[in-house]
């Protein structure tokens, strides 16, 4: 297929971003107007290998053909519907989403976003305890609406707008016995990601995940696990439910829809039964069109065996990583589709180094080189994105 373009240049373009824009993003100074399969083109008909399906939420890649078919079908038919009203799109997302939820933790409210997942989820977690307080871990993200932000532990997301709504707790990550004594009797919650993604690629190790619903339980505090990168491109549909781990409640969003705006809070009965009608809400959650694509997204996931791909294919990154002879490696980390490669300096010039080289990756923290594949990724990539680690990375 012959690249098109948008007919004006990158400088142009990128000026008129600027110029309109408030400068919250660090530009990447590129123009990406097409994308196929596993990879994305530029306004000047480059072609960029996708390492980051734009943070995460990618995973079929781009174009797919079952995904846009039913896009196409659905926007032909409904696009928007209350949840006041029912939606045939949205009962069928419902009931295909009923078979990756885990026992115990299917009942549901639809949103847009990650952070509206989160939201979401401290709300539910608020009302239905009578308490106030989080516990959450260093290095964790969880969104940066003013709730969500009170989770999240980064002083350079939190500091411009303190004081927060929601008093906060960080302990260490892996930290159990911190995160017992940090858990009094005004702890509504204790929030962690199974795996941080923002915070560097660190798994929670099994241990530590039982030990937070043991002490949950104990001290009546909700267990919600933030899912929303870590969800099913590492090859699960959930990490905290495959460490063998229950919560209360489960955030996810980014991969559900394979990037159309959705996110999804699922909590038990409990959770459930104890809301009052209208506690919470959305105008666009679980609209007909997110709902569709999101229900074809799973369909794909599982007729095209990608989680099976993701874990294989992540191991070999991950191996092919680790094989590089490099000063600049401290550690390769990860599961799935989910990699961290923390270096021994800043990465920032390693991220603009892959760019020139066809590559893009997204960063984690200053010294850490975040890869998102979409899960689409076949050895052919794989054997790519190691050629131009080999030569960023390599002595």
């Amino acid at each position: 297929m012959p690249t098109e373009t948008t007919h004006r240049s990158t400088d142009e373009l990128m000026t008129l971003d600027k110029t309109h824009q408030i400068p919250l993003y660090a530009k990447r100074d590129i123009v990406l107007v097409r994308g196929e399969g596993a990879y994305l083109f530029d306004n000047d008909g480059n072609r960029y290998l996708d390492a980051m399906s734009n943070y995460g939420v990618a995973v079929l890649g781009h174009a797919h053909p079952r995904y846009t078919q039913a896009l196409i079908e659905q926007a032909q038919t409904l696009t928007t519907a209350h949840q006041s009203f029912g939606s045939d799109a949205r009962s069928e997302f419902l009931e295909t989403l009923d078979t990756i939820a885990p026992d115990g933790v299917k009942k549901s409210f639809l949103s847009n976003s990650g952070t509206e997942a989160i939201e979401a989820a401290l709300k539910f977690a608020r009302a239905f305890t009578g308490r106030v307080k989080l516990v959450a871990a260093r290095r964790g993200y969880h969104g940066r609406t003013f709730g969500a932000l009170s989770a999240t532990a980064d002083k350079k997301y939190r500091d411009p707008f303190m004081p927060l709504p929601i008093p906060a707790v960080h302990v260490p990550f892996n930290d159990a016995d911190a995160l017992e004594a940090a858990i009094d009797d005004q702890t509504a919650a204790v929030i962690l990601e199974p795996l941080q993604g923002e915070g560097g690629i660190h798994q929670a190790d099994a241990a530590f995940l039982q030990r937070a619903r043991e002490v949950t339980r104990a001290k009546g505090a909700l267990l919600i696990a933030d899912e929303v990168q870590s969800a099913i491109r590492t090859g699960v549909p959930f990490v905290m439910i495959e460490a063998g781990v229950t919560p209360d409640i489960i955030a996810t969003a980014k991969a559900i829809a394979n990037g159309f705006p959705i996110g999804v809070t699922l909590v038990t009965d409990a959770i459930s039964e104890a809301m009052p009608g209208g506690a919470h809400g959305s105008t666009f959650g679980g609209n007909p069109l997110a709902c569709r694509v999101a229900t074809e997204t799973l369909r794909i996931l599982s007729d095209d065996g990608l989680y099976d791909n993701a874990r294989t294919l992540g191991e070999s990154i991950r191996s092919g990583v680790e094989a590089i002879s490099s000063s600049k490696v401290r550690a390769v980390r990860g599961s799935g589709f989910m990699i961290g490669i923390e270096l021994k300096t800043r990465a920032t010039p390693t991220l603009r180094a892959l760019q020139e080289r066809g590559v893009l990756a997204l960063m984690a923290g200053n010294l850490v080189i975040r890869l998102l594949p979409p899960m689409i990724w076949q050895q052919q990539q794989v054997d790519e994105l190691l050629a131009a680690l080999e030569d960023v990375l390599g002595d």
